[in-house]
């Protein structure tokens, strides 16, 4: 375990697995070892009957600031496609079978936005800002959000926040269905863990039917997620790509 991922049962919510962004000096950009953590406490969560619902949380003033584009860099100069663990944690997370909360406070770039796209409710104060800048990367879309995103806000605004690289605000995001409450800064531990703790307190065996009802069959965002996957490689391979994360790290 990293300790830029703190994985914890909050004494003050029994049922909860609260899965915590701990990198703030680096706007807690996503390494290889932090997807690991995050896919092995998802799996975990799984397993362990006492854990009833998972909450994602960030530091203040920023959720993720999305993938540490370090790891990429290395992948576009050593010609590397898209890391095993990433791939791992999606799956995880589509694949989840109890409820997963998340709350954002401030930056949610990249997956640091697609990721609200698979859970079942995410709470944002009212500073959260919401974009994915894949194609100013010479990236595609990720996480299977070339799919979910358009069936959730409709076409244009999917493509304004996956293709055009449009930055949502948090009234913005509430209104195209990213995210379902907007509160004030100080309010989103409390909100997400009170949230996570009133699903997890409820029978677990009606909630999971009826969550697997409203979610429908994964099968198909899985293979979206797989999809987009062979694009993402190919793209880090391409001078293009290394263009940009080059010209982005000398920013």
């Amino acid at each position: 375990m990293t300790d830029h991922i703190i994985v914890e049962q909050p004494s003050a919510h029994p049922g909860v697995q609260l899965i915590r962004f701990n990198r703030p000096e680096k706007k807690n950009a996503i390494t290889r070892a932090m997807y690991r953590t995050m896919a092995d406490a998802l799996k975990a969560a799984d397993a362990d009957t006492t854990i009833r619902a998972t909450a994602f949380l960030g530091t203040e003033g920023c959720f993720s600031s999305g993938n540490d584009l370090n790891d990429f860099l290395a992948a576009a100069v050593g010609g590397g496609g898209l890391e095993q663990e990433i791939l791992d944690f999606l799956y995880a997370l589509v694949k989840a079978e109890k409820p997963v909360i998340s709350g954002v406070d401030g930056l949610a770039i990249g997956i640091g936005t697609t990721i609200h796209l698979h859970c079942d409710l995410t709470i944002a104060s009212s500073r959260s800002q919401f974009r994915t800048p894949f194609v100013d990367l010479a990236l595609v879309p990720e996480a299977g959000s070339s799919l979910v995103a358009p069936r959730l806000m409709g076409q244009q605004r999917a493509f304004a926040l996956l293709a055009a690289g449009e930055g949502f605000s948090a009234a913005e995001a509430k209104d195209a269905g990213i995210i379902w409450k907007v509160v004030e800064p100080g309010e989103v531990d409390a909100v997400t863990l009170a949230t996570a703790a009133r699903l997890a307190a409820k029978p677990p065996e009606a909630l999971r039917i009826a969550r697997d009802l409203i979610r429908g069959d994964s099968g198909e965002i899985i293979a979206r997620i797989d999809e987009e996957a062979r694009h993402f490689s190919a793209r880090l391979k391409s001078a293009e790509a290394r263009a940009a994360f080059e010209a982005f790290m000398r920013r």
